[in-house]
């Protein structure tokens, strides 16, 4: 997305160096003042008079010229304004002196954090789910931040927008979670729980979590891409059932385990029957009718299946050899 920042192409001057310029300034100015105190109650009144003057006016302009100073951290930038115009960002790290009749906005280039309280969404099924999300982000366009988007209404403290750092990005922080909170109702609308029947194959909340956060991301640049904010990273970190219907699920849940469960063992009960019988067949251990076949068969199903230890009943009958 086009933008409208630029670099600050003003004056800037080595901080140190100004810094004793002024100091020097404010000496001369001093002692000129006391100099021309001293001609007044001389002779020479009007020279006094006018070097009082000529120091007062020094004084006052190297006062001015000290509010000039600026100094940076690694990833700050200063918002340079001339009169209400957009002047540039000034984003060089060190201690610098520029024109002070520019206005200037200090605002943080950090990266920072938002762990958003999991809300309530209906999924595509239609069921209520709680999703919450954990977002990095941090400022890429301070134009946009500043200028295109009203962080003075968003602020807790209004008044402190601009000249406090902290109250700006508490602003564009509340921006964020606003948008944080549209960009994953819109995300997890677009997807089911789980998949129930487990056949569809289709991408679900549970079990594509990279697509979902990939997906999240997006949605989160596009919204944020108008404050000048840039997403370094964005998943969610918080998953279920609402508790309205956490309980019918995970009913639901343990009765699918249970089946699947079921499912396995009379497959591998019935495979263990017929090895039984293929190994008493073709070994000629005995021979066994079709009936003895059927009550081997459910006596073998019965054990194998069963929850409980079956209790043996010893047959004396006889056996056709």
């Amino acid at each position: 997305m086009e933008t409208k920042e630029f670099v600050f192409k003003g004056t800037v001057l080595n901080g140190f160096l100004m810094l004793f310029v002024t100091l020097a300034l404010v000496i001369l100015s001093i002692v000129g003042i006391v100099y021309s105190i001293i001609l007044l109650d001389s002779s020479d009144g009007a020279q006094g008079g006018w070097l009082l003057l000529g120091s007062i006016v020094l004084l006052i302009a190297d006062i001015v010229a000290m509010c000039g100073f600026l100094m940076l951290e690694p990833n700050e930038a200063k918002v340079a304004t001339w009169f209400g115009k957009y002047s540039g960002t000034f984003s060089a790290t060190g201690f610098y002196w520029i024109n002070p009749f520019y206005g200037t906005k200090k605002v943080s280039l950090r990266a920072r954090n938002l762990d958003a309280e999991p809300i309530k969404v209906n999924d595509k099924t239609g069921n209520p789910v709680m999703i919450g999300l954990v977002l990095v982000w941090k400022l890429k366009d301070t134009y946009k931040a500043l200028f295109e988007v009203d962080s003075q209404t968003m602020a807790a403290n209004p008044n402190t927008v601009g000249s406090d750092t902290k109250g700006l990005m508490k602003a564009l922080e509340s921006f964020v979670r606003v948008q944080s909170d549209a960009a994953l109702r819109q995300v997890a609308g677009q997807y089911a729980y789980d998949d129930e029947d487990s056949k569809s194959g289709e991408p679900t909340l549970r079990s594509s979590a990279d697509e979902i956060n990939q997906q999240l991301e997006e949605k989160l640049d596009e919204r944020l891409a108008l404050a000048g904010i840039e997403v370094v990273e964005a998943r969610i970190n918080y998953l279920a059932y609402a508790p309205e219907i956490a309980a019918v699920m995970l009913r639901r849940q343990q009765a699918s385990a249970i089946i699947t469960a079921r499912e396995k063992i009379v497959e591998g009960a019935v495979s263990m029957v017929k090895m039984a019988l293929d190994k008493l067949s073709n070994e000629n251990i005995v021979d066994l009718d079709d009936d003895k076949k059927a009550a081997m068969v459910s006596n073998l199903l019965v054990v194998l299946c069963g929850d409980d230890s079956a209790q043996p009943v010893v047959n004396t009958g006889t056996l056709n050899h």
